[in-house]
């Protein structure tokens, strides 16, 4: 099998050249287990999920740590982790990494894939060959893993189907080598799942035949238990007499967080505003926009990673959390609201209004904009019963989207295979 032959030719990275004969001449199939091809049954899977998970920090590997814990009850699943996610220069946070104080939840993981080394593509595929597993699961949110998940799930053995979970097919912040790319790593699978409908008709568009359910995100549990607002607020540091409105989540230039402090210098000064989240790149132009704001004295920054520990205070200080993204799939933010009962209001993008709106968990501003946003915080507020309304619907919502639910709607897709 030629390994150069597999990745299309646009990523052939400078010096691949020099190992390709290299990995020719290492690189051999592993035979199928004929074990499996008698016994394989619709009971106990044996699953593989290849993504990130501890010590990698973030919504990807919380999910993936959630979704392992699920699985394992009634499967034997093995989880297979990045080496290396990303190079440092292309990662504009502070870490990638959980930190010292964090308190993530840890298991095992085996750390073997490199995503700019593909001499690790092959080790990958051989170990998940060894484990012989009935499935393997991807995440896909990014067109950079394309080449490494992508060639790794082609070289498993014929019998293990590949599902990938679809966090986006068109990323946020877009370049001209995401198409084919994209198409590559679609190319390597049997199935998808989605977390919303906007995804969904993304990859129709790219896979017309694909075969796919939508299975939304469920409700994360690993961040405690709510606590009373006036503690919280305490333990911020913040005024408990105010309303205050919550921005939770990294930040990055797609999430809208200038459309936020727009929208938040033209209300009056019974509004407080909480930005919590690390910034993804400089933080400057949002510090300038604060300055400027005649409600700067209202404004609470809080521009650190949040550990699970430590989230909290935030959404239980918090009356109203904002999320006024410019572009959206779905978000692990409202999962979070969704835990501690807090209502949203939302901007009309993506899969946005799907989970929040249509459910009536919260209000929908219909423009990515300033004005919208702010009537939309200042409609919640004039509406006494709203508050019990939506909390209401959170309730509901918390029982339909378990962990449990997702997780036997993935392995039924398996089955359908």
């Amino acid at each position: 099998m030629d390994f150069l032959g597999t990745i299309p030719s646009f990523f052939h990275p400078p010096g691949i050249n020099m190992f390709a004969q290299e990995i020719r001449e290492h690189h051999q199939e592993s035979p199928i287990n004929p074990d499996k091809l008698i016994f394989k049954s619709a009971g106990r899977l044996k699953i593989a999920i290849l993504s990130c998970f501890h010590p990698y920090r973030g919504g990807i590997a919380q999910f993936n740590n959630s979704l392992y814990k699920e699985l394992s009850k009634h499967h034997e699943v093995r989880a297979f982790n990045f080496k290396r996610q990303y190079p440092e220069f292309l990662f504009p946070g502070k870490t990638q990494y959980v930190e010292k104080m964090d308190s993530e939840t840890t298991f095992e993981s085996i750390r073997i894939l490199d995503t700019i080394n593909p001499l690790s593509y092959i080790k990958c595929a051989k170990k998940i060959r060894e484990f012989s597993p009935d499935l393997l699961i991807m995440r896909y949110w990014m067109p950079f893993f394309a080449p490494s998940q992508g060639w790794v799930a082609r070289h498993l053995n014929k019998d293990c189907k590949v599902i990938s979970i679809l966090d986006n097919v068109v990323p946020h912040e877009p370049h001209f080598f995401d198409a084919p790319l994209t198409r590559y790593f679609l190319g390597a699978n049997d199935a998808f799942v989605m977390l919303c409908n906007a995804v969904k008709d993304d990859l129709l568009r790219f896979k017309p035949e694909a075969r796919c359910i939508v299975s939304p995100h469920p409700i994360y549990s690993n961040f405690g238990e709510s606590i009373p607002r006036q503690i919280a607020c305490k333990e911020l540091n913040i005024s408990p007499d105010k309303k205050n409105l919550l921005f939770f989540g990294l930040i990055r230039d797609y999430k809208g967080l200038d459309i936020l402090i727009d929208a938040f210098s033209k209300l009056d000064k019974s509004y407080q505003l909480i930005i919590a989240g690390e910034p993804y790149g400089s933080f400057e132009k949002y510090r300038k926009q604060i300055q400027a704001s005649p409600l700067r004295e209202n404004i609470r920054l809080f521009t650190n990673y949040i550990p699970d520990d430590k989230v909290a205070p935030f959404f239980c200080a918090a009356d109203l959390c904002v999320l006024p993204y410019r572009t959206a799939t779905q978000s692990g933010i409202s999962s979070i609201a969704y835990h501690f009962n807090l209502p949203m209001v939302t901007t009309d993008v993506g899969g946005l209004k799907e989970s929040i709106g249509e459910t009536g968990t919260g209000i929908i501003a219909p423009k990515a904009d300033s004005d919208s946003v702010k009537v939309a915080i200042e409609s919640y507020f004039a509406n006494s019963e709203n508050k019990s309304a939506f909390s209401k619907n959170i309730e509901k919502e918390k029982q339909r989207l378990s962990w449990s639910t997702f997780a036997e709607n993935l392995t039924n897709l398996y089955y359908k295979l």
